[in-house]
């Protein structure tokens, strides 16, 4: 082959539709038994949910926003409703105002004037009224607390995005997946083990045979590229510690089915308590759906590491202390999310810890002009989103495109 793509999430489907526009020979190998990696639309209960990537964020900019119009999928243009409390239940509106603009200052101060540790926490006021909102927050958008992250990979990612959060109804894993080129050659359930260089190109082994490219763009997550679960060859340390710099944070999502004539309205949103670090965020009937949404960020996802049962009891907790005990008799368990233990993923998207923001760059490094990365994590701006993910797939494709043609004059 060509180029062989390692990983048909959303970087690797980017990258492919981009080699497909060529005549070279592309294939496109997946570990998991599906494609979409952290873009993930699941039919349940008669429902698309989106257990990955959810919001084309910066829409107005959003590739992926092109890409539907093309496909005929319907886009929801509506604001979001995560900036209110529902009827200010646990969270009055001075209280509000408040604690969004200390979120506000705090994310000027990180442009305008940030800390020589660059570390994010270190530019929250000292005993701050709102430092845990804060740091909800944080785990929310990043999936880690402002002590782990770097301020300067925040404000950069904070400067680039628009206020556009717009939302496919059909779901932006369905959406994404929908955009796999064809044909095109894809292989399922097929893990790399090793990767080797050798003269005509590299040699990539899967447990039912050995792959042979001139080229490839691998698309791992951080977290395994940076594990040991393939042998990668020599030379590519400084990838591998780049990665490591580069965690994945931790966000889950539990679902809970509404059931009957319940007090809850569509479109709306509630904090379980803005207050507390480890808050959920509830998303209530989103596009009208008998279902909230719960999401868990930072430090608030290990509640899911008991087990998704643990994470309906602290979401029907939480409601139940806003709403009123007599709420729970509306819910019902519906399905939750294992990211962190996923194999092959290992977490949400990446951060970059404090004094790392370069690492960005240095893993998106071509090796050789044979090894390409793509990913989220290579973006400097507009990480940790699927359009993010979409933009380093064409610059890998891109770069491997050049490469090829290099080699052949």
């Amino acid at each position: 082959m060509d180029v062989v793509v390692v990983g048909a999430g959303a970087a690797g489907i980017a990258a492919a539709r981009r080699l497909a526009r060529t005549r070279l020979s592309v294939q496109l190998i997946e570990a998991a038994t599906r494609i979409g990696g952290r873009a993930w639309t699941c039919n349940i209960a008669g429902l698309p949910l989106d257990l990955g990537c959810e919001w084309l964020h910066s829409a107005d900019r959003n590739p992926w926003t092109r890409l539907a119009k093309a496909a005929g999928f319907a886009i929801d243009r509506r604001d979001p409703a995560w900036g209110s409390q529902y009827r200010d239940l646990g969270f009055t509106q001075a209280e509000q105002a408040a604690a969004h603009q200390a979120f506000a200052d705090w994310t000027e101060h990180l442009q305008s004037s940030p800390p020589r540790s660059d570390c994010a926490a270190d530019a929250m006021e000292p005993g701050g009224a709102w430092n845990a909102f804060i740091a909800a927050m944080c785990g929310f958008i990043s999936g880690a607390a402002p002590d782990r992250f770097s301020a300067k990979d925040f404000a950069a990612y904070d400067k680039a995005s628009t206020d556009n959060n717009w939302r496919a109804p059909s779901g932006y894993g369905a959406l994404i997946a929908a955009s796999l080129p064809r044909p095109i050659d894809l292989r399922l359930s097929t893990p790399i083990t090793s990767i080797e260089l050798d003269r005509a190109g590299l040699v990539m082994a899967t447990p039912y045979g050995s792959i042979r490219a001139r080229t490839a763009i691998l698309t791992l997550s951080t977290a395994a590229l940076s594990a040991d679960a393939i042998k990668l060859p020599p030379g590519l340390d400084a990838w591998r510690r780049a990665a490591a710099s580069l965690p994945l944070g931790r966000n889950e999502k539990v679902f809970l089915e509404i059931l009957g004539d319940s007090p809850f309205e569509s479109e709306t949103h509630a904090l379980g308590d803005p207050r507390d670090p480890h808050t959920g965020s509830y998303y209530i009937r989103p596009l009208g759906r008998p279902v909230i949404e719960c999401f868990f960020g930072g430090e608030g996802s290990k509640i899911l590491e008991a087990g998704p049962a643990a994470g309906f009891e602290h979401a029907a907790d939480q409601l139940a202390a806003l709403f009123g005990s007599g709420i729970r008799r509306f819910l019902r368990p519906l399905v939750a999310t294992c990211w962190s233990r996923t194999t092959h993923i290992g977490g949400a998207y990446s951060y970059a810890l404090p004094g790392h923001a370069a690492a960005r760059a240095d893993l998106a490094r071509p090796f050789e002009q044979r090894l390409f990365f793509a990913g989220e994590a290579t973006r400097t701006i507009d990480f940790s989103t699927a359009h993010g993910a979409y933009a380093s797939g064409v610059r890998a494709a891109e770069e491997a495109i050049a490469a090829l043609a290099k080699g052949r004059t």
